[in-house]
């Protein structure tokens, strides 16, 4: 996924209200940019980061900058925008990069799954079989080489992990992909400590036969991509 316009470098100052950040442009400029992540954002919020952000481009956006990428301590730079995950894995299945999944053709995007549930993506095989697909985006780690999910407790993703055993019930093939958009961890594995409730349904899930999987991506002021899979660590 390539960034057009492209990013321009800031520091941030402070993110407040969730979903605002005030940052700090190279002219001295200091500007209110749309956070897009409703998480904690552990350890991705420290006043100084240097970080890249994207020009208002499109019509009924309020704010003339959006939040992208966050550079670490470390040195690592971490996309930041959750809305971003699912067209990373789009592109990466269009690519054939996720091996043990259909590559393009068959996929619908936001497909409904009984009442009040929808999943990223399905795929129709030419037999008829059905692949529903949940995206997780991760960027947290507390840990060097460690990424971790979730960042704050989140029923909303128990309830998607709760349908995809639903879909698995029904004979269907059901999967979740964790996406770090980070290439700095290897590994990553549940944050129990953050959301136990989560961690014990994702056990749950994986002995129903819900397949997990795990990737990173590299991550540039200019692209994110999806890249490699990683360890997820029980």
């Amino acid at each position: 996924m390539q960034f057009d316009p492209p990013l321009q470098p800031a520091r941030l100052v402070r993110r407040y209200k969730r979903f605002l950040a005030d940052m700090l442009l190279p002219d001295g400029r200091t500007v209110v940019a749309h956070c897009p992540n409703p998480g904690s954002m552990l350890g991705l919020a420290a006043p100084g980061s240097p970080c890249w952000l994207s020009a208002k481009t499109a019509k009924g956006r309020k704010l003339d900058f959006g939040w992208e990428i966050v550079e670490t301590a470390d040195g690592a730079k971490v996309g930041i925008n959750t809305g971003y995950a699912n067209r990373i894995v789009a592109e990466a299945l269009a690519r054939g990069v996720i091996a043990v999944l259909p590559a393009a053709g068959g996929w619908r995007p936001e497909v409904t799954f009984g009442a009040g549930t929808r999943f990223d993506f399905c795929h129709t095989a030419d037999d008829g079989q059905l692949t529903f697909l949940e995206v997780k985006s991760v960027t947290l780690s507390r840990a060097k080489g460690l990424a971790e999910f979730p960042d704050s407790r989140t029923e909303r993703g128990a309830k998607h992990l709760r349908a995809l055993m639903s879909a698995k019930a029904l004979g269907h093939r059901a999967v979740l992909v964790f996406l770090a958009q980070r290439g700095d961890c290897p590994e990553m594995r549940i944050a129990q400590d953050i959301d136990p409730a989560y961690a014990e349904t994702l056990i749950q899930a994986r002995n129903s036969g819900v397949e997990i999987l795990s990737y990173a991506c590299e991550v540039t002021p200019t692209e994110i991509s999806l890249v490699k899979s990683i360890t997820l660590n029980e």
